[in-house]
């Protein structure tokens, strides 16, 4: 098989170092490994380091570290987005040539009337730096079947607008180098939380007008706090010790709805991935967008019990 072969599986866990990892982001990470190994595929991890303003120092060596400590490591060399502008850049360039994007000097108060929907430029300000933006036709609609939310269609030049490619402070989207990425590491499957549920078809628009291959979604459940609050942005959340992290691997492994018998009286981390990996049954995923965990179940989480 080469490495462009699509009859090989192969998924990624892409964190962003924006701080330690917590519960939820440790079942974005178990199940993306967990279907990986399952389909007798590769796992591969990408730092996704292009936001410094947001990023904490040291932070994505402590993530790679908690994973390490879990077993889950890279199946290739772990990609660092920061070493990766000259990729965006043609992308960027390929996309400006055949129309497919252009410069957009307007600000969010521009499109306030709009609620923030980009479809026409209305800059006040001629002299501010521009974004650069994906031409969304109006009309435009995107549907997929994601592998466990089942049909996702949405109007994306009602519900997003033209999407922003490289924001005007000159710092890469999101979506134009998760979409360069995933090709450029011919990821086959992407499994990640359902937050980003929502950005999968702009990121098809993109793979359309770049001729790349739109690699299979599948979104798992957010993991909420009881007030309904992503875990990241949630005081419940406490991060997970990766001294002790087999309370996390537990606490994951429920909400992946894996039964919370087959750990019982596994004591050593390796052990219980090598159960974990053996039992998983992906028919038992839960087909929901969110789930919430008391704090009680962080605390479990992050060891401290």
């Amino acid at each position: 098989m080469t490495d462009t072969d699509p009859s090989l599986y192969r998924g990624r866990f892409a964190p962003s170092p924006t701080g330690r990892l917590h519960v939820g982001s440790l079942v974005a990470a178990l199940g993306s490994w967990l279907l990986a190994r399952h389909h007798g595929g590769e796992w591969l991890i990408r730092v996704e380091d292009l936001d410094p303003p947001r990023e904490v120092a040291g932070a994505a060596q402590v993530q790679l570290d908690t994973l390490a400590a879990l077993g889950m490591v890279s199946d290739r060399p772990v990609v660092w987005q920061s070493t990766r502008h000259d990729l965006y850049a043609d992308a960027l360039a390929r996309l400006l040539a055949d129309g497919h994007a252009f410069e957009c000097r307007c600000s969010r108060s521009d499109l306030a009337a709009a609620g923030g929907i980009h479809r026409a430029c209305m800059a006040t300000d001629p002299a501010r730096r521009p974004a650069i933006r994906l031409r969304v036709p109006d009309g435009t609609e995107v549907s997929f079947d994601d592998g466990l939310q089942g049909v996702v269609v949405q109007r994306v030049d009602r519900e997003v607008g033209d999407v922003v490619l490289r924001r005007a402070d000159g710092f890469w989207a999101y979506q134009l180098a998760v979409v360069v990425d995933d090709a450029g590491q011919a990821v086959t499957d992407v499994v990640r939380g359902a937050d980003l549920l929502d950005s999968t078809p702009r990121q098809i628009l993109l793979q359309q007008a770049l001729g790349l291959r739109t690699p299979r979604y599948l979104h798992l459940p957010l993991i909420v706090d009881a007030d309904g609050t992503k875990l990241s942005k949630s005081i419940a959340s406490l991060p997970i010790d990766h001294d002790a992290p087999l309370p996390a691997l537990r606490t994951a492994w429920q909400a992946l709805g894996q039964a919370a018998t087959a750990l019982d009286g596994i004591t050593a981390v390796k052990a219980a991935m090598q159960v974990a990996q053996r039992e998983f049954a992906p028919e038992c995923l839960p087909k929901v967008t969110s789930l919430a965990f008391a704090a009680a179940h962080n605390n479990a989480a992050a060891g401290a019990v």
